[in-house]
């Protein structure tokens, strides 16, 4: 990879763009175990080497209700970048691609749900843990969430509310 490459925005998003970057194992987030119902991203971002995607961002806005106020956040998932080609600040890159354009949607705040390995990842990328629990929904209702909240400001001054934190979507 020669350069430093820039993110685009994706017009589509495929399986088979995914398995690009992650290969096509059964689990390639490594969330399976959680059982979890996930929304598809509407929104993609990706970084091409060569024709080859080997980085996305999806984002997604999704309603959330903090304490008694119900509003929107946007969700960040599907954050990949190809094993061979990590430590040369993609993931930077494309969440920060993905994130210019989350501005533009009008909520205040970006949400994430990530494995504990990567909570080191996000925080220097500039997030922050949600140190409460999250509830999200799920064909059988409320359940809570097992992998780690993580938020980010969207706007300037834009600090988290407190308040029980509860997904009114499956999460993203």
């Amino acid at each position: 990879m020669s350069g430093h490459p820039a993110a685009e925005r994706l017009i589509r998003y495929t399986k088979a763009e995914q398995n690009e970057i992650l290969g096509d194992g059964a689990d390639p987030f490594g969330v399976a175990d959680t059982g979890l119902t996930w929304l598809p991203k509407e929104d993609h971002f990706g970084i091409r080497d060569a024709g080859r995607l080997v980085a996305h961002a999806g984002l997604l806005r999704l309603p959330v209700s903090i304490g008694e106020v119900d509003t929107e956040v946007v969700g960040i998932g599907g954050v990949a970048v190809a094993p061979d080609v990590r430590g040369r600040g993609l993931a930077r890159t494309v969440l920060a691609a993905a994130l210019d354009h989350a501005r533009t949607m009008g909520p205040r705040h970006g949400l994430l749900f990530c494995r504990p390995p990567l909570v080191t990842l996000y925080r220097r990328l500039g997030w922050h843990s949600l140190d409460r629990d999250v509830h999200v929904r799920q064909p059988e209702g409320l359940v809570l969430m097992p992998l780690r909240t993580m938020w980010t400001p969207l706007h300037d001054a834009a600090t988290w509310p407190d308040g029980a934190v509860r997904l009114r979507s499956f999460p993203m």
